[in-house]
């Protein structure tokens, strides 16, 4: 039925305007009308879910492209082209979901509330922009346009340090995607080259036509440069810096969005981008994404366990789950380099469970960073030398950050162990393959190391003799509205956690039709 009905509307392209109609709409209610921006913001927050939702119900997304031709001038090609498949289908999700979850958290936002709201609504568009377009350019402009509203949130909303926070993060970022539209430029100019009589069009289905036709030394040395970018959006140590800064100085919001959406995008343009264009280059490149990988896993496992700032240890946190990302990418490409004879759906896992690592990281770390902007709004703090004793004065809190944290470190029957124990399943499966088996011994140290610092930290926030150090007197527990967004979290993480089989349909579905270079 929804075929019938999203064949005739311009479904995709309106997941771009109602949150642009939205950012407009907040901009203007100036003066008395700013408390209202918090409903207006949620009403077309929570429209675009609802149709994303719908979209779920769709058999075949093929028939929702759509292509609007921008600029075709001196055989340069352009196009508005938004395109979706069950990669950005669930990426799509993550976005309307955690935009509207957001909005409904932050309703005590007093601090120029409409401008707080302008900006969340004006992130859900560049995101929105990133998963659907099937358009190089369109892919960057919606890549830069993503990374102003996160750089105002930080530094208009943020801690005591949010301004060298802000810039670190704006510089970090903008640099990659500067050698990432280099290159983009490469791999749509020599697709060109390929095609007499067109300069340049920057559509993924010209460039993927042509990519065949591309040699080695191109593909390694482009690859490279668009791994750089990626990389750095993810993070991947060692380009990691700036995220623990933005994470801890960013408001809860930001750092909800730019942990469970925004970081995707770098895993996402590795998938989508740089191994669709350049198969023989990511081959070339696998050793070194590993040795990446196993870096960041165990490093962001490590660092987690210095950190006495709750959020700042979440934050790190992120470079391990993401490193599991990118290991579940390098197990896949590993599989077909080494493998005699490669098994076309084996060698899939790596980068199918990948997939599922990102949307599971997604909504838990959306639980967590929300459980850390709670305790420093509602006690003051967020050093877990101070806390202790939280869950008998804070029970619906400490139930939110037992579920976040257990969904986290991998619990079965929650989200997050599918990721983990599908990357890992994957990467034995490559090990084996390039008779280094000894190398999954990362992963079980980051496991421990995981399960560590999370059972440490719980202890000494929640259980134990109650704190002193902080005056309880007047603490309540969380909001209605602040726990209706975790609620929902929670029990989106149970659902997939237990029926994982529901996101995996999607991806598998992607992945169908996804060529593993070398199979």
């Amino acid at each position: 039925m929804f075929d019938e009905i999203f064949a005739e509307i311009p479904i995709l392209m309106l997941l771009l305007v109602i949150p642009l109609i939205g950012a407009v709409a907040t901009l203007f209610m100036g003066g008395e009308r700013q408390k209202y921006a918090k409903y207006v913001a949620g009403a077309f927050s929570g429209v675009t879910l609802v149709l994303v939702i719908l979209l779920m119900f769709v058999d075949n997304m093929a028939l929702l492209s759509e292509n609007y031709l921008w600029i075709d001038a001196a055989n340069i090609r352009i196009s508005f082209i938004l395109e979706i498949d069950g990669l950005s289908l669930l990426m799509v999700l993550l976005t309307a979901l955690l935009v509207f979850l957001v909005v409904v958290f932050s309703a005590s936002e007093s601090d120029r509330p409409n401008y707080f709201h302008t900006l969340i609504m004006i992130m859900e568009l560049g995101l929105m922009g990133v998963y659907l377009s099937a358009d190089y350019f369109l892919f960057y402009i919606m890549w830069e346009v993503t990374l102003i509203p996160m750089y105002f949130m930080i530094s208009w909303y943020g801690g005591p340090r949010r301004h060298y926070s802000a810039i670190k993060f704006f510089i970090y970022t903008h640099v990659a995607s500067l050698v990432m539209l280099i290159g983009i430029f490469a791999i749509v100019f020599q697709a060109a080259a390929i095609n007499p009589g067109v300069i340049a069009d920057f559509s993924f289905a010209a460039v993927n036509a042509a990519s065949g036709s591309f040699g080695e030394v191109f593909q390694v040395l482009v690859f490279g440069l668009l791994f750089f970018g990626f990389a750095v959006k993810m993070p991947a140590v060692p380009f990691h810096t700036w995220l623990p800064d933005a994470h801890v100085e960013a408001p809860t919001g930001g750092s909800v969005l730019l942990a469970g959406v925004m970081l995707k995008m770098g895993s996402y343009g590795i998938i989508r981008v740089a191994l669709n264009a350049l198969p023989d280059g990511a081959i070339w490149w696998a050793e070194i994404i590993l040795v990446v990988a196993l870096i960041s896993i165990v490093y962001g496992a490590y660092a987690c366990i210095a950190q006495t700032d709750l959020k700042k240890m979440v934050a790190y946190s992120s470079i391990n789950h993401m490193g599991m990302v990118m290991l579940g990418i390098a197990a896949s490409l590993l599989y077909v380099k080494y493998a005699a004879s490669p098994d076309p759906v084996i060698a899939q896992i790596g980068i199918e469970f990948a997939i599922f690592q990102m949307f599971a990281h997604g909504l838990v770390t959306a639980v967590l960073f929300m459980v850390c902007g709670f305790t420093g709004h509602a006690l003051g703090t967020r050093e877990i030398p101070l806390l202790g004793g939280l869950a008998g004065k804070l029970p619906a809190f400490a139930t939110f950050m037992m579920i976040g944290f257990m969904a986290s470190l991998g619990l079965p029957g929650l989200v997050g162990f599918w990721g983990e124990f599908g990357v890992i399943f994957s990467f034995y499966v490559a090990a084996e393959a390039m008779g280094q088996i000894w190398l999954i011994v990362f992963c079980l140290l980051s496991i421990m190391l995981n399960a560590g610092f999370y059972i440490w930290a719980m202890q000494r926030t929640l259980f134990g003799r109650e704190t002193t150090k902080v005056d309880l007197s007047h603490v309540h527990d969380v909001s209605k509205a602040e726990g209706f967004a975790l609620a929902v979290l929670c029990i989106v993480i149970a659902l997939f956690g237990i029926w994982p089989d529901f996101a995996l349909g999607y991806i598998e579905t992607f992945v169908a039709n996804f060529a593993m270079p070398g199979v």
